[in-house]
């Protein structure tokens, strides 16, 4: 089959590593100019691990493996250690594997077969299905027809809204913002660890590996009006944020955090949807199931949801709509735990009261080995 991908992201990327190797002609479109790398660490975790191992992209996973969890503790407000991150707070199991993003989208791009046409600066406008193809119009004015289209492009996903209609229909808002930034300035020699600050409902930290550093936040807040392709938007609402908090280095890292120009932002915000395909259009990914950063979970749903989706369309043959529901059976059960995590994590990381913060931390040295 040809089957366009929309969205090179880890689901994007992976999904045209898979198909193609199996023999399908498929074209990875992207809105951005470059792949977007910029992020904190993300994990493979579960059955993601041998999802990688079956992709041939294992060993090199595992060759830049960090260990940030370990290297975790949450501050006072003078930067004093309070309480550590244990490990079996948020890993499944002593095999997850934690990455920089960079070096996971870098592997999966080197994985890429050649027949793969990945282009940039272009994205779906409209996608009409016939029945028998589904001829798409891109934002450079391009048109083509594809026997299968796949919305690998997250959250925010366009296809999704072409296809099955207006984002906020399946977002459930879980009252939270986060942003992370570059920081340059904190990163030294040797100093690996990730330092978390929280006051009540709010968290700002500096997360560092190998030679550099991170400055991440969350917020609690309900649901802001602001346009998420807008970035001085975004500065503005992460200063207001954090407007008259002081302690430690917070406004240090909110200045650094707003001179980065890829600075990422958005809604901690899941997808709830009743099917994940129609016709010849199926998603995967953040698109399809988003659990948030909170669930730690959406890098290896990405890896598993592409995999299982080409074992099901290999195993099925032309019958498309028996593939797809195949594949949401299968997935759905992943997408579901991974969902319900996100409020564990919630917890763990941003606690909504003095009082929160306080038992946690009482709980985490207590849970620390002798």
């Amino acid at each position: 089959m040809r089957i366009l991908a929309s969205g090179a992201g880890v689901a994007g990327l992976s999904v045209g590593i898979d198909l193609a190797r199996v023999g399908h002609e498929v074209e990875i479109v992207e809105r951005a100019n470059h792949l977007r790398v910029n992020g904190s660490p993300i994990d493979v975790r579960g059955v993601a691990i041998e999802t990688a191992r079956s992709m041939g992209i294992l060993n090199a996973v595992h060759d830049h493996r960090i260990t940030m969890t370990e290297e975790t503790k949450f501050v006072d407000q003078s930067g004093a250690a309070v309480a550590p991150l244990i490990r079996e707070e948020v890993d499944e199991s002593p095999e997850d594997i934690e990455i920089p993003r960079e070096d996971l989208m870098n592997i999966l791009s080197r994985a890429l077969p050649e027949q793969v046409d990945l282009r940039f600066e272009d994205f779906i406008v409209s996608l009409v299905d016939d029945g028998d193809r589904v001829t798409v119009t891109f934002a450079s004015g391009r048109e083509a027809a594809y026997d299968m289209v796949v919305g690998a492009d997250g959250v925010h996903s366009g296809v999704r809204r072409l296809v099955f209609g207006p984002e906020e229909e399946f977002t459930e808002h879980l009252g939270m913002y986060v942003a992370i930034g570059d920081a340059p300035e904190q990163a030294t020699p040797g100093n690996r660890t990730t330092e978390v600050l929280n006051v009540p409902g709010r968290m700002a930290g500096v997360a560092r590996y190998r030679d550099k550093a991170l400055a991440l936040f969350e917020f609690r807040s309900e649901p802001i009006d602001y346009d998420y392709h807008d970035l001085n938007a975004q500065k503005r609402i992460l200063a207001e944020a954090f407007a008259g908090v002081e302690d430690w280095k917070v406004p240090e890292l909110v200045r650094t955090a707003q001179g980065d120009p890829e600075l990422y932002f958005d809604a901690i915000a899941q997808i709830h949807m009743p099917t994940w395909h129609q016709g010849r259009v199926v998603l995967i990914g953040d698109a399809a199931h988003c659990a948030t950063s909170m669930a730690g979970r959406g890098t290896s749903l990405a890896l598993l949801g592409a995999w299982t989706l080409t074992e099901e369309l290999e195993r099925h043959g032309g019958d498309l709509e028996a593939a797809f529901r195949a594949y949401e059976e299968r997935q759905r059960p992943h997408a579901s735990a991974a969902q319900e995590f996100a409020s564990v994590g919630a917890d763990i990381v941003l606690p909504a009261t003095r009082e929160a913060i306080e038992a946690r931390n009482a709980r985490l040295r207590s849970a620390q080995p002798l």
